[in-house]
């Protein structure tokens, strides 16, 4: 997970928290909405890694000779 999608996380966590303690449900929304945007970074960071060693994997392959 990179650092920026973790951030977005937490900050999205405390806003919500602070949302939900003083009834300000616009926070709370904008809480969840940090999370969800950390959650999606995350996710393309996890799928790029994916992608480049699929890739790294494939030029290996293809430079054995047996």
């Amino acid at each position: 997970m990179g650092d920026e999608s973790a951030m977005d996380k937490v900050k999205g966590k405390a806003k919500e928290m602070a949302g939900k303690a003083t009834g300000d449900d616009r926070m709370k929304s904008e809480g969840k909405t940090d999370r969800a945007k950390g959650k999606a970074k995350g996710a393309m960071d996890e799928a790029k890694e994916n992608a480049q060693g699929m890739r790294d994997s494939l030029k290996g392959k293809g430079d054995r000779r047996t």
